[in-house]
């Protein structure tokens, strides 16, 4: 069981290409000056109240380590931070952390990517993400990292192997009492596989603790205020961040936003309009009806829940597998051609390339090992997430749900509850805060053709940030992220907003 938002354009990308086949001006302080060392400067007050330990820290970069460190001039350094921000003088935890200096000479500062999930690695991501903003990094010190619960940063595996492909037998979509407690005792043994692995962290992993660390990393790394990219949970992190310190918002520009004023239920209807609409353009690309072509779908996932279908490998490709499967390609309009030949095959009978689609973002290769995005997604979400609906609660939402998305609407339903039920710590909040009054104007970015992140959270999180805030740019466009998607108009845009401070108009369109 995974939710559908944990990745970004750019790595759902990256996984079907590898494995299957006018403005005004002013951000951060810089009045539209094409400026240098613009970020440079002492800490603000707001440092003031943290111990000289965490703000005068220095990072010792060096080559990162590991099978798959990257090249060039990308270092890695820890970095400290509370394990509980309640009390900033007692235990640390370390923070992975990668960058890359500007390669040019006319340098502002540090910029911070996160790439969404909750979940994913920063510092797996960042370097393979250097060509899509070159132009940035001539600038620009490009810097992300693994938040706490994540990779090398205190990472939590919360079951084995074995235990996760055992899983993935089990039925998402409950059709009998019998299949409903499976599900249900599943999650709950998750949530106690997450409790003991990760120990105390699994109450100190929220977004707000994330937000927190990033201010930390703001002062140790030398910058007056936070210049920084969020990518689809990362818009998250990035409101947080700016209602936490408005005072300390330089330049941020939030792509593929989630929507702020959502609950976790709302959060799923949001995703199941959002991945309906993104497959009925599908459907149309290759001269289906919609509505007929999302009914064939629904009845090849009935028939593979009746009757998983074989695969090359020896594995069966399940109904839950198969959604899984089917996800993927939406992320992005170049998988486009990979999903009709994978629901081809499957008519036909052969769950192979379904399957493929399915392990590529259950991140499981091919001896049988899996990634733990999905672990520390959970650590975070459901910490973050007060509302926890009941079984019963959840079956009464089912019809809305499937009126919503016939094809994906039920398992996002049942996810609502299986989620994080049984839970071993308390939610915080219904919905991230988000409102930032003072900060400099923030960059919000939707794509009418989002699948994971609907475009009308954009607009949502516009107003949260507040009048004069939050600035909203659209592009009329398909897969899950503007930035780098095919766009010249958007890439320039926020391309000038942070080289140059500019401003563009709100509600400014990009087709």
């Amino acid at each position: 069981m995974s939710r559908f938002v944990r990745w970004t354009a750019a790595i759902a990308a990256a996984v079907l290409m590898a494995g299957c086949s006018s403005g005004s001006s002013g951000a951060g302080g810089s009045e539209g000056k094409d400026d240098s060392d613009a970020s440079a400067g002492p800490a603000t007050a707001s440092s003031s109240a943290l111990p000289s330990s965490l703000t005068s820290q220095s990072l010792d970069w060096s080559r990162c380590k590991g099978t798959s460190r990257p090249g060039g001039d990308w270092r890695c350094a820890t970095l400290k931070v509370p394990l509980d921000w309640s009390k900033p003088d007692g235990r640390t935890i370390g923070l992975a952390l990668i960058r890359s200096k500007a390669t040019g000479d006319r340098r502002i500062g540090s910029l911070l990517f996160n790439f969404g999930g909750p979940g994913g690695s920063g510092v797996s991501m960042m370097p393979s993400y250097e060509s899509t903003v070159a132009k940035l990094h001539e600038r620009y010190d490009l810097v992300s990292w693994d938040p706490r619960g994540v990779g090398a940063s205190e990472g939590v595996r919360c079951r084995g192997n074995k235990a996760i492909q055992a899983a993935e037998a089990i039925d998402a979509t409950p059709d009998d009492a019998t299949e409903e407690k499976a599900y249900f005792d599943d999650a709950a043994a998750f949530g106690r596989g997450c409790a003991k692995a990760a120990g105390p962290l699994i109450a100190h992993a929220s977004t707000t603790d994330t937000a927190r660390d990033m201010d930390v990393m703001r002062q140790v790394l030398g910058d007056r205020t936070m210049h920084y990219f969020g990518i689809s949970y990362g818009t998250e992190l990035g409101g947080v961040y700016a209602h936490l310190f408005p005072k300390n918002v330089g330049r941020l520009v939030l792509d593929a936003v989630v929507d702020p004023t959502a609950d976790s239920v709302g959060h799923a209807k949001n995703q199941a309009r959002g991945f309906q609409r993104a497959l009925e353009d599908y459907l149309k690309s290759t001269g289906q009806d919609p509505k007929q072509g999302s009914r064939k779908i629904v009845d090849l996932l009935k028939r593979i829940d009746a009757k998983p279908l074989p695969t090359s490998s020896g594995r069966k490709l399940t109904q839950t597998l198969a959604l899984t499967g089917i996800v993927l390609p939406l992320y992005s309009k170049e998988g486009w051609p990979t999903l009709t030949s994978a629901l081809e095959a499957a008519e036909a009978g052969d769950g192979s390339l379904l399957l493929r689609l399915a392990d590529g973002y259950n991140e499981r290769d091919t001896s049988g090992h899996y990634g733990t995005t999905t672990h520390a997604q959970r650590v975070i979400s459901c910490l973050d997430d007060r509302q926890r609906p009941t079984p019963e609660e959840t079956k009464k939402l089912l019809p809305e749900f499937e009126t919503i998305s016939p094809v994906f609407g039920v398992f996002l339903g049942w996810d609502a509850a299986g989620w994080c039920h049984d839970w071993p710590v308390a939610g915080q909040f219904d919905h991230p805060e988000v409102s930032a009054p003072g900060a400099a104007p923030v960059l919000v970015v939707g794509n009418t053709g989002d699948p994971a992140t609907p475009y009308e959270g954009a607009r949502k999180m516009a107003d949260g940030l507040g009048k004069g805030v939050g600035v909203e740019l659209t592009w009329k466009g398909e897969g899950h992220g503007a930035y780098g998607n095919g766009s010249d108009c958007v890439d320039s845009t926020v391309d000038t907003y942070l080289l140059k401070g500019t401003v563009p108009k709100d509600g400014k369109v990009c087709s």
